[in-house]
């Protein structure tokens, strides 16, 4: 493979084994529920960056997970699974020409038209459960990209700050539950931490420090910016998160649908198209534009970025998709 990757030279369909990690159930309640306990530093090993500890939780209603592997179960594997991978529309500081990093910055009028314009683009692929950064631009282009889905679903953002948040946010009505759609949010998804760059004008700093060395810090893999995170410490925490949360519920049969950042995504499809170091440091992912993975035997399937709702070609892809857009058609008529 070519050392340039592109966002649109990666469209032919690829086969890659996907890894999924069974995750550990804690009983709440009465009710099951995921989660994971560790802690996050989001610098590099000696920067001196603080760390914060806790718990994330997936919610299992009505997105049903696979129990863990000790329980003597084999978990449900679907004959194919949606995945949508999204880059958030642009940011004030994407406009601005500044480091954003895990600056929490809203989009742009500009960002919300693509974020819209995403939607339309996958309004006809089912979507079971959403997944976004804890960053608002990502749940801003989640949130905007459902409210054209032709289903109408609800998304539902799910409150797991503690155990508290947990319970006051459950939905009891059946009815409703079938009319939503969880949105999960996660740190693992949040964009690169660039550290000291955080702020600055991208081409004031390339005069401050150097051409080769800004570029040194936004395109190498493995050195990050002073105090930051390097694309490959990004990559370790987001494709691990992705492994633990979210192929479980592509294997489980969910559709899945993740906004989230240029470089936690860059990482997630390094992991999906088997990408080098050097190749992924290539890859450019244009803000709004969604891109479409089947999961299917355990393997992930490139379908490239759906162009439109009205672009028939996109859903015959296969037999699933072309079905659940007749089922849209027909319940409008």
């Amino acid at each position: 493979m070519a050392a340039a990757v592109s966002h649109h030279a990666l469209v032919s369909a690829q086969s890659h084994q996907g890894n999924a990690k069974n995750s550990r159930l804690q009983k709440s309640t009465g009710n099951a529920r995921l989660v994971s306990v560790g802690s996050w530093c989001s610098g590099s090993r000696n920067s001196g960056l603080v760390c914060a500890s806790g718990f994330q939780s997936s919610v299992v209603e009505p997105t049903q997970l696979p129990s863990n592997g000790n329980s003597g179960h084999t978990p449900k594997k679907s004959s194919e699974s949606a995945l949508i991978l999204i880059r958030h529309g642009e940011s004030l500081w994407n406009e601005k020409n500044l480091f954003t990093g895990c600056v929490d910055v809203p989009l742009t009028r500009k960002g919300v038209e693509e974020a819209i314009e995403a939607g339309k683009r996958i309004c006809n692929i089912p979507i079971n459960v959403i997944y976004t950064s804890s960053l608002i631009r990502a749940q801003m282009t989640a949130m905007l990209a459902m409210m054209q889905h032709r289903h109408k679903k609800i998304p539902i953002v799910i409150h797991n700050e503690s155990e508290q948040a947990h319970r006051w946010s459950q939905i009891y009505s059946e009815e409703t539950k079938r009319q939503s759609i969880p949105v999960i949010t996660a740190w693992q998804l949040n964009e690169r931490m660039y550290g000291e760059l955080q702020g600055l004008n991208k081409q004031e700093t390339a005069d401050r420090f150097g051409k080769e060395q800004v570029h040194e810090w936004r395109r190498s893999y493995e050195i990050p910016p002073p105090n930051g995170e390097s694309l490959e410490m990004c990559a370790e925490r987001a494709v691990a998160y992705f492994k633990d949360q979210i192929v479980p519920q592509l294997m489980a049969g969910k559709h899945v649908m993740v906004a989230a950042h240029g470089n936690s995504l860059r990482s997630i499809i390094m992991h999906l198209d088997k990408l080098t170091s050097q190749e992924v440091i290539s890859l450019e992912l244009s803000t709004g534009i969604p891109m479409l993975y089947i999961f299917k035997e355990g393997k992930f399937i490139r379908r490239g970025s759906p162009v439109g709702p009205s672009e028939a070609s996109v859903y015959a892809y296969t037999r699933t998709l072309a079905k659940y857009r007749q089922k849209l058609d027909n319940m409008v008529q």
